[in-house]
């Protein structure tokens, strides 16, 4: 029997990167996460460049989890209820290319695996419209400030917040609880 991984990586694009990062920290199976940007051009880029999306990167979220515990598959379950996957560079009031819908793959399994699960949302036919999440090879990853890390549980009753994130994070509880840290 081959050697399984202990720890893979996932980096997804959903929009605002808070969004993503709250309800992955919940997830039984996951180590880490990291808000940061991939898929541009300019290195080491900052938020303020990344905002006028000039710079082509992402607004992502760098998942560590452990494969025994939580599934590439099932972390891309979860990263499709959490955004709108038909909006392309958008989500909400969020405009611009570094909102798009994107997954970075970082191994062929894991570009199969995106595939897959788009073809199997298509066909299930959960949205209006086509699902335009773009399947793509990771790239370099920068890590975004640090005033972004951790953003929802170090501002809680911030406005966008309580507003937008707060209801993702109680649909993601809800969904999801049999799934949830302890």
């Amino acid at each position: 029997m081959e050697n399984q991984p202990t720890r893979e990586v996932a980096t997804l694009g959903g929009g605002c990167f808070w969004c993503l990062e709250a309800p992955y920290d919940q997830l039984r199976g996951v180590e880490s996460v990291e808000s940061g940007y991939m898929g541009g051009h300019v290195v080491n880029p900052t938020y303020r460049q990344i905002c006028t999306g000039a710079t082509g990167h992402a607004e992502v979220v760098q998942v560590t989890f452990d494969p025994q515990v939580v599934s590439y598959r099932e972390i891309l379950e979860v990263f499709f209820t959490l955004h709108d996957p038909t909006t392309r560079n958008r989500q909400g009031n969020d405009v611009g290319p570094q909102y798009r819908s994107v997954i970075f793959y970082h191994s062929p399994e894991q570009q199969a695996t995106a595939e897959a699960v788009i073809q199997e949302l298509t066909a299930a036919k959960l949205w209006p419209n086509p699902i335009v999440t773009e399947v793509t090879p990771a790239g370099e990853f920068y890590m975004a400030e640090e005033y972004h890390q951790e953003y929802f549980e170090r501002n809680p009753y911030q406005g966008y917040c309580q507003v937008i994130i707060a209801p993702k994070v109680a649909k993601f509880r809800k969904q999801f609880l049999d799934r949830l840290k302890k």
